[in-house]
Order: C-alpha cells, then structure tokens, then sequence
C-alpha cells in the first residue's frame, strides 16, 4: 500500500535505497549528490539497514571498491555528480565491459569549467558511450521508482550491465515534492535477492574479472556488450510494466504527453519536460496542437520506437542540456536525427540547447521553441543550434 509523503529527490532516493537494503556502498562526497551517502550512512549508523558502507578517497576510488564488491558477488551502488563522475571515467568502461550489475546515482551538475554547481547533463551525457545503461527522472517520484526498478534490469540475466539513475541537480535533488512511496516489504519483494551466476568468492568455480583481452578477443566482449544493451528494451519493458501492477505508475522507454494528434513536438529529457507541458498546455488552450515526448531511457537508445511516435508530426524540436561541442548537433540531437533519418522521416528537425549550467528554462521560451516551429512547418528556414535564453 502506498504511503503520501512530501521529501526532495535526495531524500526519495535515500529512502529507496534503505527499502531495497544493497550490500555495499563506497561513496565519496560532491555536491548536489552529496545527501544520499550521508543519510544512507545515517540509516546504517541507525541499524536501519545492514549496508556496508564504505568511505572512500575520491570518486576514481569509489567505483573502483563498488566494480570489487560487485565482482565478489554482492549488490552494490554508490553516487556522484560532475566532475566526481569524470574521475570515474576509467572505472565506469570496466564496470560494464566486465558486465557487472552496479548503480549508480547521478545527480546531474554541469562539468567544470568554469567551476559551476548547478544542473545540466554535461556529466551523463558525456558518459553516454561508456557501455552504462541510463535512466533520467523529470520528478522526485520518478527518481524514487527508477532506483527501485534498476536492480531488476541490471541484474537480469540478459542483460547484467550497471546503470545510470540520473536526476537534475538542485531542481530534482534539493527540491521538496508530493510523492507516493511503498511499503518496504513490497520493495523488497519486487526487487528480490540477488544471486549472482558467477563471482569471485565461489570457491567452487574460480574466475578472473577483467583480465586482458588483445586483438583476437576484445571486439568480442564489445559486441557481447552491444547485444546485452539492445535486449535491455525490453528488459526494461517488462520491469515496467510489472512495477505497474505494484505501484500504479505507468513508465516506459519514453513518456509522450498530447502527442495523439501532435502536429509541433518538443523532444526533451529531465526536469524542464514538466515546463514543456506547461507549455503544451497553454497552446492547446490556443487551439495549437502542440506536444512533447520525455525521454525516460537514454541507453539504450529508443531510436525507431522515437521515430515512429514522431512520425505524424509537422515538426520536432530537439533540446539538449548539454554541449558536445560538435559544431553541429547535441548529445540528443545527434542520435535522434540520425533515427528519424533511417526512419525516412522529412520533417523539419530543429536542435536546441538549453538550461546549461543551471539557466533557467521558461514557459515563455518553451512557446518561442513552438513559435518557431510552427514557422518551420510552414518552410521558413529556422536556425539551428541555438542556445535558449541566452543573455545578449
């Protein structure tokens, strides 16, 4: 039975945490994520849980302890933000080249420099090709759920990658919300206990983890991890769906919102989706048939279930909080032009940057991105790559 609470998005996480109860968490402080190991710790110091916490010396060194406790069999997480995750960078390649079902919370800040503590997606993003399945929240109830769910894909037997649960720093983390949490007897259950097929303290089958793999081998593991990340779909599917009979909370790959007879849609990822449907709202007061589709998972990728939501669309904006510095297109941008080109759709696309480094994203801008749209359905040439409220 669900219980309504008022909590931020740390404190969401943190409670989901102590329901599922890991074995193991290493964690090095960073701001915004900062809360999370410091109330998991307060749960253990309460005996809460039975966590094994583990404080560390840097981030490098808590994904290391997390991918050791991991290969030795047991359930583990830890969290970061920025540049704490850029520290990671070696560690998060092995985690999931040695197929190891950790989490990781990311609550997302933008990447130095400038030295910068507020949201953008500079941080996952930039981690988006390092073999880690991701998974973002818009509000603090969906950072409460997307935790509780991760176990149950990381850990499937077709799938045994870790996982990015990724929500705004500030907006998300700090900002307090209405939720709906459940009973940690039916977290529990759904999420289950875990036994590994094989880890590094069965004594009964002695494995290496990681070893060194040349030429004749690594485009193997590559490809094994490939597969591993394209059945995770429906993986994440099935996951979904059976969190729905518990919960009453529909979730999938991605969220569309007044997208049945949408002729103008939005694509967009995180917090700025509710000021999306803000927005949506108020156009289709004005008789506009505007729209707008969240993405929920970004790895993998739902390219062709993108394209096909799209399909009937006059035009589509894409908004990217996050820099690749391409001179071209966004994180986002760039894999969804390229779905919707293999889908042989013609309308226009037209990518966008916004919210970097913590800047404001408006129901205002949100009607100038629809305004613009509207003139592109229309064939007037709109410019592309433009930084969304940006000071002149």
């Amino acid at each position: 039975m669900g219980k309504r609470d008022r909590m931020s998005g740390n404190e969401a996480v943190a409670l989901a945490i102590k329901q599922v109860n890991p074995d193991v968490m290493p964690a090095f402080p960073i701001t915004p994520s900062t809360e999370i190991p410091q109330m998991v710790s307060s749960f253990i110091a309460s005996g809460e849980i039975d966590t094994e916490f583990i404080p560390v010396e840097s981030e490098h060194s808590s994904m290391s302890a997390a991918i050791g406790a991991s290969a030795a069999g047991a359930r583990a997480l830890t969290a970061t933000s920025s540049c704490g995750l850029a520290f990671m960078w070696e560690e998060l390649y092995i985690a999931a080249s040695d197929r190891l079902p950790l989490v990781l919370c990311l609550v997302n800040r933008a990447l130095t420099g400038p030295i910068n503590i507020n949201c953008d997606h500079s941080d996952s993003m930039g981690a988006r090709d390092s073999g880690w399945m991701q998974v973002y929240a818009e509000t603090n109830q969906e950072a409460y759920d997307n935790f509780i769910m991760a176990y149950r894909v990381t850990e499937h037997p077709d799938v045994m990658l870790p996982m990015m649960v990724c929500y705004d720093g500030f907006i998300t983390s700090h900002a307090v919300m209405n939720i709906e949490t459940m009973d940690t007897d039916a977290v529990r259950k759904f999420v289950g206990t875990y036994h590994p097929e094989h880890f590094l303290l069965d004594k009964e089958m002695p494995m290496a983890i990681g070893p060194y793999a040349n030429s004749p081998f690594y485009m193997e593991t590559k490809m094994n991890q490939r597969l591993a990340m394209k059945k995770a779909k429906e993986v994440i599917l099935d996951v979904c769906r059976e969190y729905e009979q518990i919960s009453g909370r529909k979730y999938g790959l991605f969220e569309e919102y007044c997208m049945e007879d949408a002729e103008y849609a939005v694509v967009i990822i995180g917090s700025a989706a509710g000021t999306t449907k803000d927005t949506v709202d108020i156009l289709r007061e004005k008789g506009i048939k505007a729209g707008m589709i969240k993405i929920r998972v970004m790895r993998p990728f739902p390219d062709e279930e993108l394209a096909e939501a799209l399909k009937n669309t006059k035009a589509v904006a894409i908004l990217d909080r996050a820099e690749n510095f391409s001179g071209a297109n966004g994180p986002i941008g760039s894999e969804l032009k390229s779905a919707m080109f293999d889908a042989h759709l013609t309308m226009p696309v037209i990518n966008y940057y916004y919210g970097l480094g913590g800047r404001d994203y408006t129901t205002k801008e949100a009607g100038e991105v629809y305004d613009d749209l509207i003139r592109a359905a229309k064939g007037e040439k709109i410019e592309q790559f433009r930084y969304i409220g940006l000071r002149k």
